[in-house]
């Protein structure tokens, strides 16, 4: 086995089946492997590296997990970095693996040469490395993906392309080696409970509570509804947390920002506590003057709290999981609750009219499964909860929706995704039914 086939073989092993990808003399090793990994390695070779990057990326935005993608040395890679940006500033885990020149020619202006190392320093700056031995391909394979994911994060892998085609060997046990294993962390996503108490404390002395949520919150709408209801709070969305809640529930104001509408301008600056969860919202305008409210911020990543507003209280945690604790310590107010049921009851009175004229299926988001039960009607298995948004999110690049609309035809091939776009982008260089060499 060289180390191109033991690549893809420790990739599979990480539970990674699906690559984006285009092929050049680059990465000639790895071409070959890839087609003896098939079908066990799903290959979808794109009309240009862009797209694999995007398509990588928005694979990571549909299924959580992490995309994977990879091109040849010199401008193949250079082509990924539009792609991995749109990864990186939207926190979304991918690995990216890219060719090089032998060894033997590094330093020597060779063709194609470009030192990669520099060149994805920055969009990769958790983890890029070039191989060198074949005893260190297995930690580099190990601690990119595992960084991929712990951290959301795009990562780097560099492979000159004699190394490709080397016989692999693992490492030996002697000094100056290091044995990695696979496997993803199990982690703790909830803080600590005298945070979760700290919380709580601003919140229940709160009058005028206002939400805002974001991406973060787009696996948790559950968890907003019940806490929502809990604090009687209002909750304006941000653009990328537009698919959390459908805005005519009685106590969502809509978007915030510019964007935004005026209800949730007026809420976030009249009220007196700000709840924000899973978001990273750029404009800070159009939250509540700095003093005039007291704050809880909930986020995943350590770096992102306080960082739009000065928050009392900051949790480290995923947005569902302490969601899912807060109203354990949290006091109920009353106000939306009542409101809510029958928003929800005439919802589902409407769906059951609906599945009853003979609708074979209606198509809703999944707070209205609630208002179903709560009318008391059958027939939620004909329910699809099929509509899932995202959004070329920070980087807000024009040309992507192209590729980033193809990713997740291979997460979910029955449904057919949609993009909204910019005539500039009608163009689609890529197809589905595109064979793999």
């Amino acid at each position: 086995m060289n180390v191109s086939e033991f690549v893809w073989k420790r990739l599979q092993e990480w539970g990674l089946k699906r690559v984006f990808g285009y092929p050049g003399d680059g990465v000639g090793g790895l071409d070959v492997a890839l087609q003896k990994a098939l079908p066990d390695m799903e290959y979808v070779q794109v009309r240009h590296e862009e797209m694999a990057a995007f398509m990588a990326s928005a694979h990571a935005k549909f299924t959580g997990g992490v995309g994977l993608c990879y091109a040849t040395s010199g401008p193949g890679a250079i082509h990924l970095l539009n792609g991995l940006y749109d990864a990186k500033m939207d926190n979304q885990p991918v690995v990216a693996i890219v060719g090089q020149q032998a060894r033997t020619a590094l330093g020597a202006r060779y063709q194609q040469e470009v030192d990669l190392v520099a060149l994805f320093k920055d969009v990769a700056s958790d983890y890029v490395a070039i191989g060198t031995v074949p005893s260190q391909v297995r930690h580099m394979v190990d601690r990119a993906v595992r960084i991929a994911q712990t951290k959301r994060s795009v990562t780097c892998i560099i492979l000159p392309n004699d190394l490709q085609l080397m016989e692999y060997e693992d490492p030996p046990l002697a000094h100056g080696f290091t044995h990695t294993g696979v496997g993803f962390p199990a982690e703790s996503k909830v803080p600590e409970s005298q945070g979760l108490r700290d919380a709580a404390k601003v919140l229940n002395e709160g009058k005028k509570v206002a939400m805002l949520v974001g991406a973060g919150c787009l696996e948790a709408t559950d968890e907003v509804l019940a806490v929502a209801d809990k604090l009687g709070a209002g909750v304006a969305k941000a653009l990328l947390g537009k698919a959390v809640l459908p805005d005519d529930l009685p106590f969502v104001t809509g978007g915030l920002g510019l964007l935004g509408t005026k209800p949730s301008w007026e809420m976030m600056k009249n009220c007196d506590t700000l709840l924000m969860v899973g978001s990273c919202f750029p404009y800070s305008e159009f939250l509540p003057e700095p003093g005039s409210a007291r704050g809880v911020q909930i986020d995943i990543k350590g770096e992102n709290l306080s960082l739009r507003y000065p928050m009392e209280v900051n949790l480290l945690g995923d947005s569902a999981a302490t969601l899912r604790a807060l109203p354990e310590v949290v006091d109920a107010v009353s106000g939306y609750a009542e409101v809510l049921l029958d928003g929800g009851v005439r919802r589902g009175q409407d769906i059951a009219k609906a599945l009853a004229l003979g609708a074979k299926a209606v198509l809703i988001g999944r707070p209205y499964l609630y208002g179903l039960a709560a009318a008391g009607q059958g027939g939620v298995e004909r329910i699809l909860d099929v509509f899932r948004v995202d959004f070329i999110r920070t980087l807000a690049l024009l040309g992507c929706p192209r590729a980033a609309d193809l990713g997740p035809e291979w997460v979910q091939p029955l449904r057919e995704p949609f993009a909204l776009a910019a005539e500039e982008t009608v163009v689609r260089p890529g197809s589905r039914n595109a064979e793999p060499r």
